[in-house]
């Protein structure tokens, strides 16, 4: 008989559920469901780089993307699904009580942002992040960012938990632990979220929690209360062990096995972050980089243990044991904005558009017209400019910079514009940044001894943009392949599945009979590849100019 397993996978503006048969990796349907309240933009204050989820929006996409794969599959499908797997945004950490609720779907949280998921790409634990870096280094014991590049960044675990209990102290005293968005959802689906026995992911335990084997879990006591006396006993309502996302968190509850038309015997693993389940299903192999191309950027690389576990990597998002591929290192390193920088340019040029829609100047139609046609037609007169030729140049830390060296505090900055410069050449501008702030990360990786035969993108700038794909590629100057899967993510968390069900042995095996190959290849042009060397150049001096600016003392 035909095995299926579900491959979730939660982003930042939606989550989306696959179907998929396990003999071959093919895609028998997908759901889509838009986070409602995100996107009316609740919780969220964009000036101060404060972003939050409700686990509300969670939940429904839960079910409705399931049930309505589901039902798009032929009736026998239910029955013979094996396993389900979960990925999400991270770190996208929240404030439970003893029983692992979140403290937003209580009464008296539910319009509390503090007592809500607080997204990867939430910045507001700068200072936090800081005191963690100062005190790591000085307290006289284990530098406990050591294997997470070695500096701590506010998009983080710690940092966002300090941050919240400063500000908060109803949050203080009603939380009794923390839970991961992508370890809470598994524990709901099997039904017991008690923060002390739900299974805990490797990935963003040891990638953004200080994790490591090596010291016995997270960071010890002492240097909790060090950094914060509010911290003090959370340790022991948090975890010690962690679990690879090819492991079983359990099997679905009555509950959930009803809701979702499925049987109780299907297994579901533990979470992990999208990005990694990402890599697995873009086929990620040794030295492969693995582009995740969508809001932001994940920057991921898979090594064999023996040679590379105890090299440090400075400036990347950590370096864990099975992370990505169980049985082998993996390290993350990325951009805090890509795609979203784009997103911005849109919104920056659409501003009159949208005043004048709301005072009902130009309809609705127009304005749509308008918006879709906008980033097309920036496109199509961006295509026309040589590399360097208008003089503009761009840096990409419009949300700060991930890596290398994560520092949320630093800004973009646009230069080298005139009387004459044109909208479709600051767009090009901005483009070549964020290729440029690729370009950072894969020399560091370089540099520091890590090797790269291959690069991948998966997501969904690789897939829709072939202007942003070739200057990537010119700038790297190394093809890159596409990911034919839409939904790779989703695809590598089916992989993780069908391991954990037990349909194969491990990630290489699931991989080699699931994987959906490559429909795209973009080739450096050797021309232009020469060209950018030298307006890299110029990417690093702007960027160095910055970053003293956005360290200026007032």
């Amino acid at each position: 008989m035909s095995s299926y397993v579900i491959g979730v996978d939660y982003g930042t503006d939606s989550v989306r559920a696959i179907v998929v048969d396990t003999s071959n990796g093919k895609e028998l349907s997908n759901a889509v469901f838009a986070y409602p309240r995100w996107k009316s933009g609740k919780y969220c204050k964009p000036g101060l780089n404060q972003f939050r989820q409700h686990p509300r929006d969670y939940l429904e996409g839960l079910e409705s993307t399931i049930t309505e794969a589901l039902k798009k599959c032929d009736p026998g499908v239910a029955k013979s699904v094996k396993g389900i797997s979960i990925d999400t945004t991270g770190s996208t950490p929240v404030a439970v009580d003893r029983n692992g609720t979140p403290l937003s779907l209580l009464k008296e949280f539910e319009e509390n942002p503090n007592a809500m998921f607080v997204l990867w790409k939430d910045h507001t634990a700068v200072k936090e992040a800081e005191a963690i870096n100062e005190l790591a280094r000085s307290w006289g014991g284990v530098d406990y960012t050591m294997y997470e590049g070695g500096i701590y960044s506010s998009e983080w675990f710690w940092a966002k938990i300090v941050h919240i209990l400063k500000t908060d102290p109803a949050i203080a005293k009603a939380g009794f632990s923390w839970v991961e968005h992508c370890d809470w959802l598994p524990a709901l689906l099997t039904g017991d979220t008690d923060p002390i026995r739900l299974k805990r992911s490797r990935c963003a335990a040891g990638h953004k929690a200080m994790w490591h084997e090596s010291w016995g879990g997270l960071p010890e006591e002492e240097f909790l209360v060090k950094l914060y006396p509010g911290l003090a006993g959370l340790r022991e309502r948090l975890y010690t062990e962690t679990y690879t996302a090819d492991e079983v968190a359990g099997k679905l509850s009555p509950e959930w096995a009803k809701r979702l038309g499925l049987s109780e015997n299907v297994i579901v693993t533990a979470g992990t972050f999208d990005a990694h389940a990402g890599a697995v299903g873009g086929e990620v192999r040794t030295n492969t980089l693995s582009k995740v191309m969508g809001t932001s950027t994940c920057d991921m690389i898979v090594a064999p243990l023996d040679k590379n576990n105890e090299k440090l990597v400075k400036g990347i998002c950590g370096q864990v044991d099975g992370s990505i591929v169980p049985g082998m290192l993996g390290l993350e390193a990325g951009q805090s904005a890509f795609g979203d920088i784009y997103a911005w340019f849109k919104k920056f040029m659409l501003w009159p558009l949208v005043q004048l829609q709301k005072e009902g100047k130009i309809s609705d139609d127009l304005y749509n017209q308008a918006a879709d046609e906008l980033i097309a037609r920036l496109t199509n007169e961006a295509e026309k400019i040589a590399p360097g030729a208008d003089g503009i140049r761009a840096v990409d830390w419009m949300n700060g910079r991930r890596t290398p060296d994560a520092d949320q505090s630093l800004k973009g900055a646009i230069a080298g514009i005139n009387l004459g410069s044109s909208a479709p050449a600051v767009f090009r501008a901005l483009i070549e940044a964020t290729c440029f702030g690729s370009k950072m990360i894969a020399d560091r990786f370089v540099d520091e001894g890590v090797e790269i035969d291959q690069v991948v993108a998966l997501g969904g700038v690789a897939k829709k943009s072939k202007l942003v794909m070739q200057i990537m590629a010119d700038v790297l100057n190394m093809p890159i392949k596409v990911a034919a899967s839409e939904q790779t993510p989703a695809l590598g968390a089916a992989m993780y599945a069908a391991v954990a069900a037990g349909i194969y042995r491990d990630i290489p095996a699931a991989q080699a009979a699931m994987g959906a190959g490559f429909d795209a290849e973009y080739y450096p042009n050797p021309h232009n590849a020469t060209l950018y060397n030298e307006v890299f150049e110029d990417y690093k001096r702007l960027g160095f100019h910055v970053e003293q600016f956005s360290h200026k003392k007032p």
